[in-house]
C-alpha cells in the first residue's frame, strides 16, 4: 500500500510558513533495501534527466565511446542537463562531429541556454539558439553515437522501438532491477522515452552506479566510466552556478547528483555503496536542493564546512525586490 508524501521543505516569511512543499525520498542500498526513508520510498515517477548517467552506459558497452574516441569531459556531457555555456554547445558539436553528423541531426529541439549571462549574451547580438544550446543536447549526441555504432538508422533515433532507445531501456531495467514491462514509458521535453519508476529502484541504480562490483564486468566497466567522467568534469553535467555541479566539487566526487524535471533528484554515493532519491510532489525546483541537502546532512555525508559551501541551496535566504531578506526556504524532516 503506497504511504502518503510528507513535507519536506517549507518556505517562511517574517514569523509564519506560507508554504510547505510534500515529498518522498528513499535511501537504498546496492541489494536495492530501503535503510532510510520519508514519505513513500516506493512512489512511481518519471526519472526525467535523472536517468542520463544510466542512459549513458550503452554508448561505452557497446563499444561506442572507445570507437569514437570519446573523451572524459564528453562522457560527463552525455550525462548532463548543461547550461548551454560555450563549453558545452563545444563539447556536443566535438561528439558529433566525431561521428559524421552534425547538429541538424539533433532532434531535441532548441532553446535559450539556462545560463542567464550566455542568454543575455546570444539576446544582445540578435543570435537564435540552436540544438546544441538544448540542455539535453549531450544525451542526444549519444545517443546518435550508439546508433551510428550499431549501424542503426539516425532519423529515428527518438522512437522507443529504436535498437539506441531499446539498449537504454535494458540499461535502465537492469540498472534498477524493474522489468522492462513495468517500467511506464513517456515522452520527455526533449522528444525521447522517459521512464517511470518506483523511487527506490532509481536510488538502487544509483547505488549500483556508484558501487558496481554485483555487476556484470562490461557493466562494471561502463558504471566506472561514467562515475570518474562525472566526479572529474562535474561542470560538464550542469554548470558553475547550478547544484549539481556545486554539489560534486563541494564533496570532492564523493557524492554524485543529477537532477531530473518535476522536481527529482538522483545521488549516488560510491564509497558508502548508497543511492538517495528525492521527489517533490508538486515538482518546485526552489524545494528540492534543500531537500537533497538536508538528507545528505541526517546521512553523515557532508561536513559543516561543506554545508557551509552549500549554504545557498540548503537554506536559500528569500529576498524582496528590494533585496532585503524577507524569509528562507527551509527543510523541515527526519529520514526514518
Amino acid at each position: 500500500m503506497s504511504q502518503p508524501s510528507v513535507p519536506l521543505v517549507r518556505v517562511t516569511r517574517g514569523p509564519l510558513t506560507e508554504c510547505f512543499h510534500h515529498g518522498h525520498i528513499a535511501v537504498v542500498d546496492t541489494a536495492g533495501t530501503v535503510l532510510h526513508q520519508a514519505g513513500d520510498p516506493h512512489f512511481v515517477t518519471f526519472a526525467r534527466s535523472a536517468a542520463k548517467p544510466l542512459q549513458a552506459l550503452p554508448v561505452i558497452e557497446s563499444g561506442a565511446a572507445d570507437a569514437f574516441g570519446l573523451t572524459g569531459e564528453e562522457i560527463a556531457l552525455l550525462c548532463a542537463s548543461h547550461n548551454g555555456e560555450e563549453l558545452h554547445t563545444s563539447t556536443a558539436a566535438a561528439i558529433l562531429g566525431k561521428i559524421g553528423l552534425s547538429e541538424l541531426n539533433l532532434r531535441c529541439g532548441a532553446h535559450l541556454p539556462f545560463h542567464r549571462p550566455t542568454a543575455s549574451a546570444m539576446r544582445e547580438r540578435g543570435e537564435a539558439p540552436t540544438s546544441l544550446h538544448n540542455n539535453c543536447s549531450g544525451k542526444h549526441a549519444g545517443m546518435l553515437a550508439l546508433a551510428v555504432r550499431l549501424g542503426a538508422p539516425t532519423e529515428d533515433y527518438l522512437s522507443l522501438e529504436h535498437p539506441a532507445q531499446q539498449r537504454m531501456l535494458e540499461a535502465v531495467s537492469g540498472m534498477s532491477g524493474v522489468p522492462e514491462s513495468s517500467i511506464a514509458i513517456g515522452v520527455d521535453g526533449c522528444g525521447v522515452p522517459v521512464f517511470g519508476l518506483p523511487l527506490s529502484a532509481l536510488a538502487a541504480a544509483y547505488a549500483r552506479l556508484g558501487c558496481p562490483e554485483s555487476l556484470a564486468p562490461q557493466r562494471r566497466a561502463a558504471c566506472s566510466r561514467v562515475t570518474t567522467a562525472m566526479a572529474a568534469h562535474p561542470e560538464y553535467v550542469a554548470g558553475d552556478d547550478r547544484f549539481d555541479t556545486r554539489l560534486m566539487r563541494v564533496s570532492q566526487g564523493r557524492v554524485l547528483g543529477k537532477m531530473g524535471a518535476e522536481g527529482v533528484f538522483a545521488m549516488s554515493v560510491p564509497e558508502r555503496g548508497l543511492g538517495i532519491a528525492v521527489k517533490i510532489e508538486d515538482g518546485a525546483k526552489r524545494a528540492l536542493y534543500p531537500a537533497a541537502a538536508e538528507a545528505l546532512r541526517q546521512l553523515g555525508l557532508l561536513d559543516a564546512d561543506q554545508l557551509s559551501a552549500l549554504s545557498s541551496y540548503h537554506r536559500p535566504l528569500q529576498r524582496n525586490w528590494q533585496g532585503t531578506e524577507v524569509g528562507a526556504i527551509v527543510p523541515d524532516f527526519r529520514l526514518v
